[in-house]
């Protein structure tokens, strides 16, 4: 049995082969169109920056793309510190003879009953396991490997013999179709 082959990278053509791929799996993960571009910029200056350091043991995409989802998260992590920053300074006095003590309104309350939380986490559960059940075949199919299991896709377009465009198409419908149904069996009750 031979060693698998070791993979290069290409620069010079990351733009034309992958900047439409990146862009897409960013602007299914965070929330606008500016930020996914300048994510997708962020990951191809650090894949040119951290260039040396690839093996050629994983593709050219799917390197740039553990790159991008390194850029997710930290974008994630920016937003989420300094909003809890900002929560902390709000729920405190910050000067004056009460300095560090609990603003009154803000005082944490008791979140009540774990039970009912429970139980309607298991409704919300089974309402949206019904929505899924009701997609058709092929777009449940799609979004679970995608969405669920997390399966790459180009893996899923293999093996159902679609393109990575079909499959987006697919992936936007079945959300549209849960959303749908999640209105009118969860949210609109």
């Amino acid at each position: 049995m031979s060693a698998s082959p070791k993979h290069t990278l290409n620069p010079d053509k990351w733009i034309d082969l992958y900047a439409d791929y990146l862009y897409n799996y960013a602007i299914t993960r965070i929330e606008g169109q500016e930020l996914a571009k300048d994510l997708v910029q962020e990951t191809f200056f650090s894949a040119i920056k951290g260039k040396d350091n690839f093996r050629g043991q994983a593709a050219e995409r799917t390197w740039l793309v553990s790159i991008l989802k390194r850029k997710i998260i930290d974008h994630y992590r920016k937003i989420n510190s300094a909003k809890g920053q900002k929560e902390v300074r709000m729920n405190f006095y910050e000067d004056g003879e009460n300095k560090g003590r609990w603003i009154e309104e803000r005082v944490p309350q008791n979140w009540g009953n774990d039970a009912e939380k429970d139980i309607e986490n298991e409704e919300l559960k089974r309402a949206l396991e019904g929505c899924i059940e009701n997609l058709p075949e092929k777009y449940r199919i799609v979004f679970m490997l995608k969405t669920v299991q997390n399966y790459e896709t180009e893996e899923i377009c293999n093996e159902l013999d679609i393109t990575a465009s079909n499959l987006w198409v697919i992936i936007h419908r079945a959300r549209i179709q849960l959303r749908n149904c999640m209105e009118q069996k969860w949210f609109n009750n």
